[in-house]
């Protein structure tokens, strides 16, 4: 079987067992979005390193929420091992964009061991935040905390989501090779991240609540749509370009 043969089907049953092992977590953090989401709140979503790739999936999404507000790392993920790095850049970020006690907050790490996912969820937790973490359960198991804290992201917040990947996330061995190849966090990351805010619109419907919802702007009136609805946040949510 060719490398891509192979990576699809790896990555379509990781996906199919991602969705399966988190049910019960993605039940009761949409439980909490919901609820966040009909009180006016903010879903915050940080992605460390490559995982900022993940974080992006929901963030100013045509069909997706409105009030997504991305907490941007500027150093591309290259700091994300600074101790202290994590918490600096959270309070800059409520600085400008101010989180309010009860908004959720993802946090996206594969290891989840870094300074500066931990140090991001953990400042979160200490403002009040609801926290989920996502992350490689197997890897971040087996592996120290770099975080001065010594605890790993899946020890942060209330609701720990694992992507079900592979240790070193790269699934598939290469003969006469000794690394491995195709990485595999980014789709059950993202599929994740995308039943939590499908299931939480559903609850919002079946309770007769409005959905703020984003309109693709390329669509006649989305621009002026999505403009309105924004304005009920203005100050409150980064959505980068």
């Amino acid at each position: 079987m060719s490398l891509s043969d192979s990576y699809f089907d790896t990555v379509i049953a990781l996906m199919s067992k991602a969705r399966e092992r988190n049910s019960a977590t993605l039940a009761l953090a949409a439980a909490a979005l919901a609820d966040c989401i009909a009180s006016g709140g903010v879903l915050h979503v940080f992605g460390s390193g490559h995982s900022q790739i993940v974080a992006r999936e929901i963030v100013n999404r045509a069909g997706g929420l409105v009030p997504v507000s991305q907490i941007v790392d500027p150093t591309g993920g290259w700091a994300e091992v600074l101790p202290g790095y994590g918490e600096k850049l959270y309070y800059r970020y409520a600085q400008q964009y101010a989180p309010q006690k009860g908004d959720i907050a993802v946090v996206v790490s594969n290891s989840g061991i870094n300074p500066s996912p931990v140090g991001v969820a953990l400042a979160c937790v200490k403002d009040g935040l609801r926290v989920a973490s996502f992350s490689n359960m197997e890897l971040s198991a087996a592996t120290p905390s770099k975080h001065e804290s010594g605890k790993r992201l899946f020890e942060c917040g209330e609701w720990a989501f694992d992507n079900c990947g592979v240790p070193g996330d790269a699934a598939l061995p290469i003969p006469g090779h000794d690394l491995k190849t195709g990485a595999v966090s980014t789709f059950p990351g993202a599929l994740l991240l995308d039943l939590l805010v499908l299931e939480a619109m559903d609850r919002l419907c079946a309770n007769g609540l409005d959905i703020p919802m984003l309109q693709s702007a390329n669509t006649p009136g989305g621009r002026e749509r999505n403009d309105a609805i924004s304005a009920r946040y203005r100050g409150r949510i980064c959505r980068p370009i």
